[in-house]
This record gives C-alpha cells, sequence and structure tokens, in this order.
C-alpha cells in the first residue's frame, strides 16, 4: 500500500480534508482533484488526493480561483512527472556508462538532430562560406 492506493470513500476524504462532501464532486466535476472510481462508479480518494485537497484549500484561502487552482495542480503534477522522468533518464545513463563505458557518444547533427558516433571520432565539420549582402535584390 502506497500513497497513492484509493482507500477512502467520499465522506472520509471530506473529512479528512475538512471540506463538505459536496466541495469534492464539484473539484472531481472540474478536474482539479479526480479520485479513482471503484467498478460500481464511487469515489475513492487516497492520502495523495487528500494532500492534494489540503493543498486545494490553502489556495482557495490565499485567494485563488478554482481554475486558478486548477492550473497550478496541473503544473505541479507535471513537475511531479518529469521529475521522475529525469530521475529514470539518470539511472539508465549511469547503468549505461557502468556496463558498457565509452562504448556511445552523442553529438549534435547539422540539422539539430542526434548523431551517434563512436568513442574517439569526430562529427565532420561544414567548411561551406555563406555570403549575405543586405543590398543585393533578388
Amino acid at each position: 500500500m502506497d500513497e497513492r492506493s484509493p482507500l477512502f470513500a467520499i465522506t472520509v476524504a471530506a473529512e479528512l480534508a475538512g471540506m463538505h462532501p459536496q466541495t469534492l464532486r464539484q473539484y472531481d466535476r472540474l478536474g482539479i482533484v479526480s479520485p479513482t472510481r471503484t467498478p460500481g462508479k464511487s469515489r475513492r480518494y487516497s492520502m495523495h488526493d487528500i494532500v492534494k485537497l489540503r493543498e486545494v484549500a490553502r489556495l482557495s484561502g490565499e485567494g485563488l480561483n478554482l481554475e486558478g487552482i486548477r492550473r497550478i495542480i496541473d503544473l505541479e503534477d507535471l513537475v511531479t512527472a518529469l521529475q521522475a522522468r529525469v530521475r529514470d533518464l539518470e539511472a539508465t545513463l549511469a547503468d549505461e556508462l557502468l556496463t558498457r563505458p565509452g562504448r556511445r557518444v552523442f553529438a549534435a547533427g547539422q540539422d539539430g538532430d542526434v548523431v551517434t558516433l563512436r568513442a574517439g571520432t569526430r562529427t565532420p565539420r561544414n567548411t561551406q562560406l555563406v555570403v549575405w549582402n543586405p543590398l543585393r535584390r533578388r
């Protein structure tokens, strides 16, 4: 069991968050805090949802409207997801460096794409000369 396990019915969640159950229903309709649903379509809230509800109450108490709160919650969720993705990529990179050191080198190609190189090689240099004359008309 973790913080995202859906455990609490709406009445218990409302009590833990210090809100009325109808407020939780409204937040669910607006997409601010959306709990999981049972096969019978009843709402089940996790501890993570309860923390979000308390954050919504705090932001509301500071004078933010519900749309502003929804945007803040969405951005916080996005940051959390991106941080988890960065941690995964860092772990993958660390594993790759430990298991196969010096195997691959990556560089930026001329078009901005990623180019894979063998260790010890360089990307070919572009030696073209481009002349620009602002007074020249076509």
